[in-house]
């Protein structure tokens, strides 16, 4: 099969497939994994994973475009996860928003030009008694002002 996704990848789906007691079970670990491996779910591996998966591949675009967590674009190379919920946000989520937003010069959705971070917004990251909080990469970190925050970029690559 000829197609975006690596053949260890598809190795990896097709053992997802075997575990879950059915192929729509094993959509969203398989997105996880490609998103793993390629940075985003392109079109064509949405295509390519619901032939895998005997799905239809709108099957797989209604699920990537639900989910937050899948990148439907090459993200940089940190992509910075503002929460927006509630508890975030009385406790000053918009603030740390608004700080990324002027001090990498990128809305919500945008990688910065050199291609260090891509910002985005997610409606909760389960982390509410630490709020405010932001996820770098696949790191949670609580509780943050804008002095914590800044210390977090300038320890990344």
């Amino acid at each position: 099969m000829s197609g975006p996704l690596s053949d260890a990848l598809r190795a990896g789906i097709a053992g997802l497939a075997e575990r879950y007691p059915t192929r729509e079970a094993a959509l969203l670990p398989a997105l996880h994994r490609i998103q793993e491996e390629m940075g985003w779910i392109p079109p064509a591996a949405e295509v390519e994973v619901a032939g895998m998966l005997g799905l239809r591949p709108i099957q797989v675009r209604e699920a990537v475009t639900f989910y937050t967590m899948f990148r439907r674009r090459p993200s940089g190379r940190h992509h910075l996860q503002v929460c927006r919920n509630l508890s975030c946000t009385l406790r000053g989520g918009d603030v740390l928003l608004d700080h990324l937003r002027a001090r990498l010069g990128i809305v919500p959705g945008e990688t910065t030009p050199d291609g260090r971070f891509t910002l985005s917004v997610v409606e909760c990251l389960g982390n509410c008694e630490n709020s405010p909080c932001l996820m770098i990469d696949f790191e949670e970190h609580g509780r943050l002002d804008l002095e914590a925050v800044d210390g977090l970029l300038e320890g990344l690559d």
